[in-house]
């Protein structure tokens, strides 16, 4: 028999996370008044309790909203379901669309209409970095050829590191689904399509295209909570996978306001 899927209650956290606020959140989701201040704190959607029915989430939820809090569901498969990223190397904008390719020379056209959400965020990535080191060598053969005297040479090796490091993206959402999502990366975008409004700077020359896809998609939302998130003192593995779910939760989120 399969395991039944868990449904999440989640919400968007108030503003204010006043007393009676939290003591009123605490007897709806049956936790303690430490465990429900802590749940109402932060930026981000977050999901603050679990139900094996939609009936008992969606009963929950409810509740929530009758407390000014916006609430929604999401059954955790929907949630961990993996994301059909398209990840963009350069792209080109058109009069009513927005044409992204990726190395593969694959494109995916968005009209420019269709755009109901652009999530700006950074994220940790693995950077491999190389470095040449200069290290004497001493040639004892050689040394005894030449009477003792000592013969010194010196050598260059090459050295690769990892190191983490921080890099910007956007993701573009359609309203319909999730999945089918665009992603722009910072650092491996070719942003000659840019012309003259290309500079030496990767991050200026990103937050250029960010302009400019505002200005052609003016009805899209826009939110750059997760451009104040740092997941720096985690893996980068761990970094993606917190991503995932904090973007498909911004999108629920805001799906649940229209």
């Amino acid at each position: 028999m399969d395991a039944p899927d868990i449904v999440h209650v989640a919400i968007a956290p108030p503003s204010k996370s006043e007393a009676n606020l939290i003591e009123q959140v605490s007897a709806v989701i049956d936790k303690n008044i430490y465990e429900t201040r802590l749940l109402l704190t932060g930026k981000l959607p977050r999901i603050i309790a679990h139900y094996q029915n939609m009936e008992s989430a969606e009963s929950i939820a409810h509740k929530l909203k009758d407390l000014g809090l916006l609430a929604f569901v999401c059954r955790d498969s929907e949630l961990r379901k993996p994301t059909q990223i398209f990840r963009a190397h350069t792209m080109e904008f058109k009069e009513k669309e927005v044409i992204f390719k990726d190395n593969g020379g694959h494109e995916r056209k968005i009209a420019a209409t269709e755009v109901f959400l652009i999530i700006k965020g950074k994220i940790n990535i693995q950077a491999e970095t190389e470095i040449t080191e200069t290290k004497i060598r001493w040639g004892a053969t050689l040394m005894l050829m030449a009477s003792g005297i000592p013969y010194i040479r010196t050598v260059k090796e090459k050295i690769s590191d990892q190191s983490g490091q921080t890099e910007y993206f956007a993701r573009l959402y359609a309203k319909e689904s999730p999945e089918q999502s665009v992603e722009i990366p910072q650092l491996h975008m070719n942003y000659s399509f840019l012309g003259a409004r290309m500079t030496p700077s990767s991050i200026t020359n990103f937050n250029t295209v960010l302009i400019q896809l505002r200005e052609v998609s003016p009805q899209a939302i826009f939110d750059d909570r997760l451009e104040k998130i740092s997941d720096m003192d985690v893996s980068p593995e761990k970094s993606r996978s917190n991503l995932e779910v904090n973007c498909k939760l911004l999108y629920l989120c805001h799906l649940a306001t229209k």
